[in-house]
């Protein structure tokens, strides 16, 4: 497996760090965080102009990437920067369900989102699903012609906003059944839908929506009935192979923020940076830094491979990130002392995105416990 990246990857990336340079400041990023969207309208147009976006789908879908690596090099890079605009959301989550099992019409969605023209939610998750991804207790029922919704999900990341919504609900089964779960194409405005938005520590929003008697027609469903399981569980891999990427991303920013700070604060004369306790403890951080980054390449070079090799690697890299995210984290605000936690000062947004990452898509244990689970099976 070559590890270098191809001549576009590169072009892409070194595009995409300089413009997140040049415009995604500590700043500029505060105010993003508490405007009331959460995100930039004019960022998020100049990123999809960049072809940002385009990079997470393939050419048959009418991008110029999708693979694992064209992932892992966006989203390291949005974790570099610290950049909170719901492309994790809208292009891998939503748009990558819409591009795997939607029919023609609902396809032509895709060329908006690769425009930077719509936002798009994944409203999966359930009070009571935890990070199980098969335990889906929203009901869909098939009434006169139309698709009727019953049910709650909760922590929607984007979804006070997204203008259209894809919802899953049960039409067979029981309540941690596989089979039975099918995806909706849902207006946020349509009549029944109640949806509560608010902000997340780590950047972004997030919402709670209940759908109480939701009409639809049947035509808002993707793919065939009940058979949407295997391409959620699909688009969840390469959306968990890119919060690895975006985390690794946040702590090499993380570690470069206390490197660069231990040189610069002084103690009895000489910079901190020099005492030999402090730099044992950086050198730890820095071997942990690169496992997560080959563990990160290991998983998005295997997202194409047959769905248990692939599962097993998408798990096994989201927990060592879990807990070498967490080490980086505590170590790099330990090492700076007070001003670490200050919002004025960038690590402070990095640290928190870290440990939120671990939170989002299963954190280090319900992957431990996947690890196995997939090993045994």
């Amino acid at each position: 497996m070559d590890f270098n990246l191809t001549e576009e990857r590169q072009m892409l990336q070194d595009s995409l760090r300089r413009f997140l340079r040049d415009k995604y400041d500590t700043e500029t990023r505060n105010k993003i965080i508490d405007s009331e969207t959460g995100f930039s309208g004019e960022i998020w147009q100049e990123m999809a102009e960049l072809g940002v976006i385009g990079a997470l789908f393939s050419e048959d879908d009418g991008g110029f990437g999708g693979a694992g690596f064209d992932i892992a090099t966006v989203f390291e890079e949005l974790g570099r920067a610290g950049v909170v605009e719901p492309i994790l959301d809208t292009a891998l989550l939503a748009g990558g369900l819409i591009a795997e099992i939607g029919n023609d019409t609902q396809k032509g969605m895709v060329e908006q989102i690769i425009a930077g023209e719509i936002h798009l939610a994944l409203a999966h998750g359930e009070p009571g699903s935890r990070y199980d991804l098969s335990r889906v207790t929203t009901t869909a029922s098939e009434v006169d012609g139309t698709i009727v919704l019953n049910g709650r999900k909760s922590v929607v990341s984007n979804g006070g906003t997204a203008g259209h919504l894809i919802v899953s609900a049960r039409e067979t089964g029981d309540a941690q059944d596989p089979d039975g779960i099918s995806l909706f194409l849902v207006p946020p405005d349509t009549q029944g839908l109640l949806i509560t938005s608010s902000q997340l520590i780590g950047g972004g929003h997030s919402a709670e929506i209940i759908l109480d008697d939701v009409h639809i027609p049947a035509e808002a469903r993707l793919g065939p009935k009940g058979k949407a399981f295997p391409a959620l569980e699909h688009q969840v891999s390469r959306a968990t192979v890119a919060l690895c990427a975006e985390a690794l991303g946040a702590m090499e920013t993380a570690m470069a923020l206390t490197i660069e700070y231990l040189g610069q604060r002084k103690q009895f004369g000489r910079p901190i940076g020099s005492f030999q306790a402090l730099q044992h403890r950086t050198a730890d951080l820095l071997i942990e830094l690169e496992q997560a980054r080959s563990i990160t390449i290991l998983a998005a070079g295997h997202l194409q491979d047959a769905r248990d090799i692939r599962e097993r690697h998408v798990s096994a890299a989201k927990h060592l990130i879990g807990r070498i995210g967490r080490q980086i984290s505590e170590e790099s605000i330990q090492m700076h002392g007070g001003i670490a936690m200050t919002q004025e000062y960038a690590l402070a947004h990095f640290a928190k995105r870290i440990v939120m990452i671990d939170h989002k898509l299963g954190d280090t244990d319900h992957h431990m416990e996947r690890f196995i689970a997939l090993g045994a099976a």
